[in-house]
């Protein structure tokens, strides 16, 4: 064993540990403390107790944003050496360069659990064996937290010169592992654990780093005394059990942030269309910095271009618009809550009132939820009538989910599949019924065979335009039988009139709900109605604080005044129709049939393929590629460029050259990079 030794310590052995402060999960955490120690010294402490080691280096990025760890490094008197933060590969091989290292141990900083007695026993296979690089990450068997990566100075020089990707520079090892010319070997454990995380990467893996050194009375434990103190204490490392392995490589801060929400919000997200799962699953930037007109910036800085949602279909006017942006800061200065009304939502009151001369009267909430449930409130108060009949989507409430009670799949046609009733009292069974739009018969029939329903609550158009005078048909019927007629305008909106979509068709409703493009992107809904219903509202229960803010109302009033003064809904629906014009001209040259749907500012188009959702994703994929966030339907804004379409078409012709390769029998599979995306609520869960 002597002998070993020695001769393994005559190789001149130098472990290179990397480190920053720069960590974005993280910040400065090689020097966060444990008991009086950092973790840099902890980690010192242990390597220090190999048997083989010659020396151990601190490879750090030379800027002055880890001017301090040198510092503290020159303090300790450790041994430490300045090169490249982007390019670590490059920092490596100088390092070893410099030391004269012959057999270099790579290090992470991240790993403060690291086992010397792991350490040493990879040393001896590594010599005995004559290998150019040692792992025990490929694939990994021990828990996250104890990487170990040992090479020859000969391989190290052959991956720094002939790494070319970004990738593979900034990881070192990468380019040798996928190298068939050098010779490898995997150090693994007989047992899989690899599922454990005892990594320092986020505020989480520092609990359960902690928590773990709590239970020793010094530093020199071992892996496998590690997990006996997992057996006894278990709750112990449970901080950090959402985070999957190595995710820090392949996601982006937004993906890795996603992980985190959805084991501490349920369902991930306020907003069910906002799950990344919905998109693209795994590459879907989830969540921004900051935005402009009609780009986004992810948490990683990248810009892209908003030919989707557009913040969900709430940003008619673009993103940060400057003269609504000015009135709520003006507005916010002057302070936005206080024990008194604000005038501007009597201001706001009065406009909408103007803009539809049928109503009389508005309530405001903050969100298109809370004001789907305002209304029928008032309309129930207003008829005596509890029953609702009801087409399209109107949100998460109990009146609407109770639809799906009786039948579960009530609701698959009017906007989402999969909707659950879980947690929706069984005795509203039979209170809400759905009915199909343009299905006059089918409603007539509804209404004959249900006398006590007292509301009728629908969309104007969503995804088809009115037949057979079914508006006005719809109109007379509940005007005959005295049922409140609730137009759910929330999405429709402004965005191809001035007001209501239902000015359009010139059928005025009893009620309407105004949301979305209301605001330009700051909370605000309103209830319109008529005088009589409206007024019942007083003789019922409905208030809530943060409906007396001032910023929804001011938001309001501004982007009402801008959208007046440009003609918004003019310029979107021009848009928007020259927009599916190019749509049917790109399928028709790439011979995919196509179908159009929603009024112009909001339009979609199906594929007609058994592929759809499969080519949506694909759609997806590819877009994001370009920095493009898009899908088969835009919310078209006024902020939206000719420049931006172009880009945005340039794009999508070389999905839709793919697509047409997959209709002629190629296998859609091979080309998507990500799993197929989710179509249904109940696929989400």
């Amino acid at each position: 064993m002597k002998y070993k030794q020695k001769l393994i310590f005559e190789k001149n052995i130098t472990i290179i540990v990397q480190a920053r402060l720069t960590s974005s999960r993280l910040p400065e955490k090689v020097l966060k403390k444990i008991s009086k120690k950092t973790i840099i010294e902890i980690i010192h402490q242990r390597l220090s107790c190999s048997k083989f080691i010659s020396q151990i280096v601190y490879a750090i990025p030379k800027n002055k944003k880890n001017f301090k760890l040198k510092n503290f490094l020159k303090s300790k008197k450790l041994n430490y050496f300045e090169g490249s933060e982007k390019n670590v590969l490059d920092r490596y091989y100088n390092c070893a360069k410099k030391y004269k290292s012959k057999i270099i141990v790579r290090i992470t900083a991240d790993c403060p659990l690291i086992d010397p007695r792991m350490l040493d026993s990879c040393l001896k296979i590594f010599i005995k064996k004559k290998i150019d690089l040692l792992v025990n990450t490929s694939p990994p068997t021990f828990p996250d937290g104890l990487d170990i990566g040992i090479f020859n100075v000969k391989t190290l020089h052959h991956a720094w010169k002939n790494a070319r990707s970004k990738f593979e520079r900034e990881h070192v090892i990468p380019f040798m592992l996928k190298n068939k010319s050098i010779k490898k070997y995997n150090f693994s454990s007989k047992k899989d654990f690899s599922s454990e995380r005892w990594t320092l990467d986020t505020e989480e893996d520092f609990v359960v780093i902690k928590n773990i050194f709590k239970r020793f009375k010094n530093l020199n434990f071992s892996w496998k005394d590690v997990l006996k103190i997992k057996r006894k204490y278990p709750k112990d490392f449970t901080a950090n059990q959402y985070i999957n392995r190595n995710e820090g490589i392949n996601l982006s801060k937004g993906q890795k942030l996603w992980r985190k929400a959805i084991n501490i919000i349920p369902g991930g997200t306020m907003l069910f269309s906002k799950n990344p799962n919905l998109h693209l699953p795994n590459l879907w930037p989830t969540y921004y910095s900051k935005t402009n007109g009609s780009y986004i910036w992810d948490l990683n800085n990248k810009k892209f271009l908003d030919m989707y949602l557009m913040g969900a279909g709430t940003n008619l006017l673009g993103y940060n618009n400057k003269k609504v942006d000015k009135a709520v800061k003006d507005t916010v200065s002057k302070g936005n809550l206080s024990s008194l009304n604000s005038p501007e939502e009597v201001k706001l009151a009065e406009k909408l009132v103007n803009l539809h001369p049928w109503a009389n009267m508005a309530r405001f909430t903050r969100s298109g939820g809370e004001a789907n449930s305002v209304a029928i409130r008032i309309a129930r108060a207003a008829t005596n009538r509890t029953k609702v009949a009801f087409c399209g989507y109107h949100g998460w409430h109990d009146w609407y989910l109770s639809a799906n009670l009786k039948n579960k799949d009530n609701l698959n046609s009017h906007l989402l599949e999969g909707l659950s009733a879980k947690g929706v009292p069984k005795n509203l069974t039979g209170t809400s019924y759905p009915f199909k739009y343009n299905d006059f018969d089918g409603f007539y029939k509804l209404i004959k065979k249900n006398p006590d329903i007292g509301i009728v609550k629908m969309e104007v158009a969503r995804n088809e335009m009115p037949r057979n005078n079914f508006l006005e048909k719809v109109r007379e019927i509940t005007s005959k039988k005295g049922i409140i007629l609730i137009f759910d305008e929330c999405t429709s909106g402004f965005r191809q009139t001035y007001g209501g979509l239902h000015k359009l068709f010139k059928i005025n409703p009893d009620m309407a709900i105004f949301g979305k493009a209301l605001g330009n992107g700051y909370a605000i809904n309103a209830i319109l109605g008529k005088e009589r219903i409206m007024r019942s509202a007083e003789e019922t229960f409905i208030s809530s604080t943060f409906w007396t803010e001032r910023i929804g109302p001011t938001a309001a009033i501004k982007t009402l005044e801008e959208m007046e003064r440009i003609k918004s809904w003019k310029i979107v629906t021009n848009k928007g129709n020259w927009l599916r014009k190019k749509w049917l001209n790109l399928a028709k040259k790439n011979n995919l049939k196509i179908k159009l749907s929603g009024i112009p500012a909001l339009s979609r188009f199906e594929i007609l393929s058994n592929n759809f959702n499969k080519y949506r994703t694909l759609i997806a994929q590819e877009m994001y590629k370009k920095s493009i966030l898009a899908s088969n339907a835009i919310y078209v804004s006024t902020a939206h460029s000719k420049e931006n379409f172009l880009k945005y078409f340039n794009a999508l012709q070389s999905v839709f050259e793919i697509i047409a390769k997959c209709e002629d029998g190629d296998k859609i599979d091979h080309y998507l990079d990500v799993p197929e995306i989710k179509k249904f609520f109940k696929r989400l869960n």
